[in-house]
Formats: C-alpha cells, structure tokens, sequence
C-alpha cells in the first residue's frame, strides 16, 4: 500500500484507544485562554481541523512518527488559499530535474491566450532574469501570489494533478491560478516558457509551447461544497452561500503528509520520494556544505525569514520574521524565540486560516509537526473584507503553537537534544542563497 495513503488511514480512522490516549485533545481542554475556550464551544461552526504529530528518534537517530488529531473531517471542504503552493514548488523543481534544466537557467513566459501575461524580466533576480528557483523563493518567502501562478504555468494543469496522485495525495486538486479571478477555460490553459542556456537569454536552451488540458479535472470528495450564507460579488451581495465546486482543494492530512515526505524522505520508499536533484556522491557526502539539492533548497525557504534573504530582498518593517507563521508566533509583528525554526506554508483566504508547519527547537531538542485549519467568519459573509483574523483566528492558532510546544519541552531528554540538533543542522540551510 502506498505509504502516504496508509498514513493518511490512519489519519482520518483513530482507534478508541487512541482516541482515550490523545494529548491534543487533552492540551486544548485543559487550557483557560478565552480564545481556546471560544473556539471549542462550537468547532464545527469554525470548522476546526488539527494533526499533530509526535516525533521520536531511536538510538541511532531513526524518526517515526505518532499522530493525534482533533475533528479531523477529510470530507469537510475548506479552501485551501496557498497552501498549495508548497506541492506546485515541488513539481515545478522535479520538472525542471526531468528536463536536465537547473533552477536558475533563465526563462521568459510568452502569452498565447485570453488575459495570460508575458513575464521579459524579474527585478527582483539577479541580472534581472526570472527563473523556476526565484519563483520558488518567493512563494514560500512571502507566499507570493504571481509566483505561483507562474509555477502552475510552467507544470500545467494536468502534469500538476497527475503528479499529486502519483504522491499519493488522492483527494488534492489544484485546478486555478490565485488572486487573478482564473476559471475555465482559462484555468486550462498555461503560458508557453523558453529556457536559456546563457544569462543574455540568446541562445534557447528548451522551448515549452502553450499547452490545454482537456482531460477531465479531478472529481472534489464531495458533493457541491457551499460556505457562507452570502457573499459580495463587486458591488453586489448575493444571498446565498458561496458554491466551491470550480475551486482547489488541500485537505489537512494530506498537507501534512507532503510536508513530511519534504523534510524527512528517507521514512518513505523510494519509489514514491520526489524525483528531485541531490547531490549524493560520497564526496559529497563528505563535504555537505556544498552539496545544493533541491530538498535542501525547499527546506531552506520554507524556514528562512524574509529579511535574511540576499534575492529577493524583503525589508523587516513590512515582512517581519512572523509574516507567514500562524502556529506559535501568529499575531502582531514578532521574532522568533531563540533556537526555534518553523518549517511552513500557510493559507489565508475566504475567512479560512491554514497553517501546515514542522516546529524545530534545536537548543532545547524539540520537533513536531502541527497542521490546523479554522474558518474566521461570524457574520458568515464572504468577500466582504469582514474576517475574524485578528480577533480570533491568529490568537487561535498561536495560542495552539504554544500549547503544543510547551507540551513537548516536557518530553525531551539530552540525547534527544543532541539527535534533534545534529539532523536539523546537518539538514538546514545547505542550498546556496
């Protein structure tokens, strides 16, 4: 059976003892905070869905993994707003390893239907070039909205769906482009790309033409998903709920299942990693440092804090280190604390609130994975501007990061500080800026 899958089984079917033994739900009873208190008098009204997952090494530094999850609902609709960037990243890196391209070869993006957009240069890239890599940085950054249309460009409709399934991620779909009002037929058709084999983008390296999808999309697990009661459509209100049915979709377990199999890949088979370039050599192996693999590239920006980046360059004021972190440190601008790397991708749209995040404390031998969605929408209006964010979705899941976080302090010993410390070092931070 596919791993991922079986994972996800176990995900979404908890034994009764399991259920009895499970420190989520125990954490969040136990807490007095008014916004925890709120939230768990009516969690399906917020349509409240967490994993979280515990993470032990044996002696020899092997993680497995133990999950808890509360009101998990694989069939409960939730847009999923950039969370699927991350899976666009991944199969935009194992496309260009496909095609013998490296993530900095130069590009340009012509437009050859209705409202698609030419891209000539990138001001944000060195030599002004765009590039898979660039995009790639800022989507996971600063979640960048044109950089992952770009992205979704570049793969295509279908060889992004169809590698979802051969992930084993069966109920994903990523069917339109965000922030851009994308639909049928426009959503099926991608941006013919160019590659450069020199910097003066002169010598064409790799042509890819325009492409349609005329394939059928994948089918939602379930039927006609409606949120809300109304919704503002331009300067009109529309007194029904909002119909998903044409939309993405990225439910919690599966989101967390990819995460894993990015930041620890040797716990699944071979035949199912990404087919992504690492360098693994032995003299590589020998000299880590210069070893600049694609995985070590998606782990370095899904960490790395904006104002540390060389290319693109993100000032702090308006991308503070928590900018794209909701567990733990979600809220007003904030650091943060010492020793703590956050491992995410979070979502924001519609009044939902997603954050799908691997919670690394090296100073004080601490990992976990937590991934939590709730819908922030009292007065369950959509496209009014009128969320619950500040008031209750951010405190939420801070309030839950810390739950979880202080929770582990308690379960760590020195070997395990020594065993967290030496894979995350030997792992962080290995691909060049």
């Amino acid at each position: 059976m596919n791993q991922f899958f079986a994972f996800l089984l176990l995900l979404s079917a908890p034994t009764a003892q399991a259920q009895l033994a499970n420190p989520l739900k125990q954490l969040l009873r136990r807490d007095t905070a008014a916004v925890v208190r709120q939230v768990l008098r009516h969690p399906a009204a917020y349509r409240l869905q967490i994993i979280y997952t515990q993470i032990r090494r044996d002696e020899h530094g092997k993680p497995t993994f133990k999950s808890h999850a509360y009101r998990l609902r694989p069939d409960e609709y939730f847009y999923p707003a950039s969370t699927v960037k991350l899976p666009a990243a991944a199969a935009a890196l194992q496309k260009l390893h496909r095609l013998h391209l490296e993530r900095e070869t130069p590009l340009r993006i012509d437009s050859a239907f209705a409202d698609q957009t030419r891209v000539l240069v990138d001001s944000t890239a060195p030599g002004r070039r765009p590039t898979i890599g660039q995009y790639v940085r800022k989507v996971l950054l600063v979640s960048d909205n044109d950089a992952f249309n770009r992205l979704y460009e570049f793969v295509g409709q279908a060889e992004l769906n169809q590698a979802l399934g051969l992930w084993g991620l069966p109920r994903t779909r990523i069917v339109h482009r965000l922030s851009v009002g994308d639909k049928e037929p426009g959503s099926r058709h991608t941006n013919p790309f160019a590659f450069f084999a020199d910097s003066a983008a002169t010598a064409v390296r790799y042509r890819q033409p325009a492409a349609f999808n005329d394939a059928p999309l994948p089918a939602l697990p379930m039927a006609a998903p409606k949120v809300g009661r109304a919704y503002v459509r331009g300067e009109q209100r529309i007194e029904q709920p909002l119909d998903f049915s044409d939309k993405n979709f990225f439910p919690l377990a599966e989101q967390q299942a990819l995460l894993r199999a990015l930041l620890f890949p040797a716990t699944f088979r071979e035949a199912i990693r990404f087919n992504l370039a690492a360098d693994t050599s032995a003299w590589a192996r020998k000299r880590p440092d210069l070893a600049a693999d694609d995985y070590a590239f998606l782990r370095r920006y899904l960490s790395l804090s904006p104002r540390r980046s060389r290319f693109p360059r993100y000032d702090a004021p308006h991308y503070p280190d928590n900018c794209a972190k909701f567990l733990l440190v979600g809220g007003p601008p904030a650091a943060l604390p010492e020793g703590v790397r956050i491992y995410n991708k979070i979502g924001q749209a519609y009044g939902f609130l997603i954050d799908n995040a691997c919670i690394v404390d090296s100073l004080r031998g601490v990992e976990f994975m937590l991934s939590a969605v709730i819908y922030c929408n009292q007065d369950e209006v959509l496209n009014d501007d009128k969320y619950d964010y500040d008031t209750v979705g951010l405190p939420f899941l801070r309030r839950l990061g810390q739950l979880v976080y202080q929770h582990e302090l308690t379960r760590t010993d020195e070997r395990r500080r020594q065993q967290v410390r030496a894979y995350w070092s030997a792992q962080h931070e290995r691909a060049a800026p």
